[in-house]
């Protein structure tokens, strides 16, 4: 069995990933595209040692924040640990949708070929798109977006196809008001756990690399440290791109896979993991 969790950040994933390996003596792996890299840890909200509780846990820390590490790597990785532990029941845990897409479906890394639309208008391009799909979901306005879809090639592929048996999707939620207030406390409680001192030293060690530059958490601290912004303005821009960021979550998720989703307890999240348990030993 494998179950995906998913959901937005500080609702419980880690927590509930745990437990349920516990009860199915499963194994955990990691679906987090930051949490791949070594010493990114209280800004990635990494699973700490003593969280673990002796269960065995896989593609955290395997990378170094200098080195790349792309989608096809990872979808490597995660069907290598799929073959080699097809025996154990497998808790899957993340919130990056485009690496848990590429590993457990039929994914296909298309080709881009580039052509000049440089003489058409943003609406040109956009209708232009919608005859190949009417229903889609690009932003006019985002010219970059639009002519990268026009050039990628299998446009007219629909959702490929999951390739595992006996593979639960499970989703954590809560209503936007509970989870944007969480996402603001999480913020807080990183910078006064050490999020700044953690940025300053990885900083300091390996300079502006693809992986500081990108991870919400890590680029805002880094303008401040480059006197581009303040602390106090990198701290709230961390919290509103983490917002951002879980309704992106939750669009990818909604249209890419069929998340059976669970409002999180938090005053008893015992009641939430026995509803879990019961929607899995139903579906089994």
């Amino acid at each position: 069995m494998i179950v995906c969790l998913v959901g937005p950040t500080g609702v419980g994933k880690t927590k509930l990933s745990i437990m349920l390996a516990k009860k199915y003596n499963g194994i955990i792996i990691n679906a987090d595209a930051c949490q791949i890299y070594k010493e990114l840890n209280i800004g990635t909200a990494k699973v700490k040692e003593e969280e673990k509780e002796g269960i065995e846990h896989f593609l955290f820390d395997i990378k170094s924040p200098e080195e790349d590490y792309s989608v096809a790597d990872y979808q490597m990785d995660l069907r290598s640990l799929l073959e080699e532990y097809k025996d154990r029941n497998i808790i899957l845990v993340g919130g990056t949708g485009l690496y848990i897409t590429a590993g457990l479906y039929d994914y296909c890394f298309s080709s881009i070929k580039k052509e000049d639309y440089s003489k058409y208008s943003n609406e040109d391009l956009y209708e232009m798109c919608k005859k190949i799909d009417r229903n889609l979901k690009i932003d006019h306005n985002n010219r970059r977006r639009l002519e990268n879809y026009l050039n990628r090639e299998n446009k007219n592929i629909k959702t490929p196809r999951l390739l595992y048996d006996n593979t639960y999707f499970i989703g954590l939620t809560t209503n936007r008001d509970v989870l944007y207030e969480r996402i603001n406390n999480r913020v807080e409680e990183m910078v006064n756990n050490g999020l700044v001192e953690e940025v300053k030293t990885l900083f300091e060690k390996y300079g502006n690399v693809r992986i500081l530059g990108s991870a919400i958490g890590y680029k805002e601290i880094i303008k401040y440290f480059k006197n581009d912004t303040t602390l106090e303005e990198a701290i709230e821009e961390i919290k509103k791109n983490s917002r951002h960021y879980a309704k992106r979550q939750y669009t990818w998720f909604n249209n890419k896979m069929n998340v059976n989703w669970f409002d999180t307890d938090f005053v008893d999240f015992n009641k939430t993991y026995n509803k879990v348990v019961d929607y899995l030993e139903i579906s089994k």
